[in-house]
């Protein structure tokens, strides 16, 4: 790595470089700086990767706000140009070397189009276009699929977002806060890529920690505390706290019947877009404009996070887990881009990876063809608070109705404690034990026996929850388990909805006090084998900070609530109120 990287910093301080990564491998050259003029007469900075050898190649575009020369970067690039592709690695406008003002999601679509349409007519190129890239460089591959470029041949957004408001800024609903405002505020605009773990040593006063930066209301004035001025992309955010016009403008998955090349969707059991990754695959396969992009449609989930990886969490998923992605991207474009015979075409178009066995297998379509809907049942007593109560599951509708409470204070919120979350935010993420949660008494906790035979779940998971609260508004936190033998309880699947929302993220409808309601929360999917003499569990709360923001049970604006009060919360099972997760059984593994 080190003599990658010093190899590339040679290149750079050249107009054109000719450069050898490894002796064994190919000659590359790199035309740096090259200005790419868009149609508002910005001009955008890239750097370009080629084959040493003159002549005209499939071409790769990717674009990221971290700069073309962060660590890493060149690595994909010099690899392509090494197997005969012209790479174009851009600057995004407003960032770093590129004109322009800088604002989140808003320019995506419209330089992606002038950047491919560049792209195909340089000197370099057949004429021929992919695009790569994961996180914020996979959400504006899709806005540019939005946009038609006549030369775009083929996709690959990893780890993306498809929905900006419903499945990156929020969920449920409910304000990804540690995400957002690490992302929005202490990395963006000015201060891109600086870390947020120093607000966490000990030497930090205590007003600049950054849990306690995160419990400042209004949450509108946020921006102020770690910035230390306004932020208007993230005040935005804030103030368009439903899916309004604000949202749509910018939402791939309005525009899925638009798109018509194939994209090969990448993403994590535990990663943030983890619903980006699934609902891109599913939007596409079913919605795209042409048979083609319908068919060359093609998706795979590991047990990753933010980015594969063989360990996560706690839990160390063994080597079987790693996939090279690159080689995973170069067989996609060599298929679509070259007319390479290798095979894409006969794979079946989802590979997943189960854990609890941890094995990958390839499966038709997602959903699951097959799949079966159980609900499993909350159950037990009237006392189901922490671990030590008398909360049960049951693959049985219980006939009896029966209600637990529990108080949920906002000054005291459950804490982050794994789950879907990432990017250098002061919470864990991935498979963590939830046990030191489970100990607390607004947490109901319910559990099956032990299990005397596997059972296989592979796909979307929905909780109905029947509940009421003595407040207007007020959220519900669920998370899915596997507690292995020797007790540890490891998340595979969490969901929250933000009650105001219950009847859709378009609309705030709050409660009336005291009344039941019947919640269907959806949750992140999963793949997950729970082994004989394993327990499946599913906990309940009303927090999960600083993931999320605190619901201050008020019902007031996101951005401009101060008030804070108690909620004193039910929740109910069995009889007419059966409240149950529902778990979509597959085939078991060979």
């Amino acid at each position: 790595m080190k003599a990658l990287t010093s190899l590339f910093l040679i290149a750079v301080c050249l107009s054109i470089s000719f450069v050898q990564a490894q002796s064994s491998l190919e000659k590359i050259r790199i035309e740096r700086h090259k200005s790419i003029p868009m149609r508002d007469g910005i001009k955008l900075y890239g750097d370009v990767y080629l084959p040493v050898a003159p002549g005209k190649y499939p071409t790769l575009v990717t674009r990221t706000p971290y700069g073309v020369q962060r660590d890493g970067m060149h690595t994909s690039p010099m690899r392509y140009a090494q197997n005969g592709y012209a790479v174009v690695v851009i600057d995004a406008r407003g960032r770093y070397e590129s004109e322009g003002e800088w604002e989140p999601f808003r320019d995506e679509a419209k330089d992606g189009y002038d950047i491919i349409e560049w792209a195909a007519v340089q000197s370099f190129s057949n004429g021929k276009i992919g695009t790569y890239g994961g996180s914020y460089g996979g959400h504006n591959q899709w806005r540019t699929m939005g946009e038609n470029p006549p030369h775009l041949v083929a996709c690959f957004p990893s780890l993306a977002s498809t929905n900006i408001f419903a499945n990156w800024l929020t969920m449920g609903g409910a304000f990804r806060l540690s995400f957002n405002y690490g992302w929005g505020v202490v990395r963006m605009p000015d201060r891109i890529m600086l870390p947020q773990y120093w607000h966490t040593e000990s030497y930090a006063p205590e007003e600049l920690k950054y849990e306690n930066i995160l419990k400042h209301l209004p949450l509108g004035t946020g921006d102020l505390q770690s910035a230390g001025y306004s932020v208007s992309h993230y005040r935005d955010w804030l103030s368009h706290e439903t899916y309004d016009a604000y949202w749509k403008a910018i939402s791939d998955e309005e525009n899925f019947s638009k798109m018509n090349v194939p994209v090969y969707t990448l993403g994590g059991w535990f990663d943030i877009f983890l619903t980006g990754t699934i609902n891109g695959y599913v939007g596409m396969k079913n919605k795209a404009a042409t048979e083609n992009a319908r068919k060359g449609t093609r998706m795979i989930i590991g047990p990753w996070g933010h980015g594969a990886s063989r360990s996560f969490g706690d839990i160390d998923f063994t080597q079987d887990a790693m996939i090279s992605q690159f080689e995973t991207e170069l067989q996609y474009f060599d298929f679509h881009l070259k007319g390479i015979q290798n095979g894409m075409d006969k794979e079946d178009p989802v590979r997943i990876f189960y854990m609890g066995t941890n094995r990958w297998r390839s499966e038709k379509d997602w959903p699951i063809p097959g799949t079966q809907y159980q609900p499993l049942y909350l159950d037990g007593g009237t006392k189901a608070n922490s671990l030590t109560g008398d909360g049960k599951l049951s693959f049985n509708k219980p006939s009896t109705i029966a209600q637990n409470n529990y108080r949920y204070n906002p000054e005291d919120p459950v804490m982050t404690l794994g789950g879907n979350n990432c990017c250098g935010t002061p919470t864990l993420a991935g498979p963590k034990d939830q046990r030191p949660i489970e100990q607390r008494s607004d947490v109901l906790v319910y559990t099956t026996e032990v299990l005397q035979k596997p059972i296989t779940v592979a796909g979307n998971i929905k909780m109905k929850l029947y509940a009421a609260t003595d407040g207007p508004d007020t959220d519900w936190m669920i998370k899915l388990n596997d507690v292995l033998p020797d007790g540890t309880s490891y998340p595979i699947s969490e969901g929250i909805l933000r009650a105001r929302f219950r009847e859709g993220l378009d609309k705030i409808k709050l409660l009336k006090p005291g009344e039941v309601y019947e919640y269907e929360i959806e949750m992140t999917a999963t793949a997950n084998v729970f082994k004989a003499g394993h327990r499946i569990r599913v906990d309940i709360t009303s927090s999960n900070f600083p993931q999320f923001d605190r619901n201050l049970n008020t019902g007031e604006p996101l951005a401009t609530a101060t008030k804070i009060r108690v909620a004193n919360q039910t929740v109910f099972h069995g009889g007419n109120r059966p409240s149950a997760i529902l778990l979509p059984l597959v085939a078991p593994l060979d």
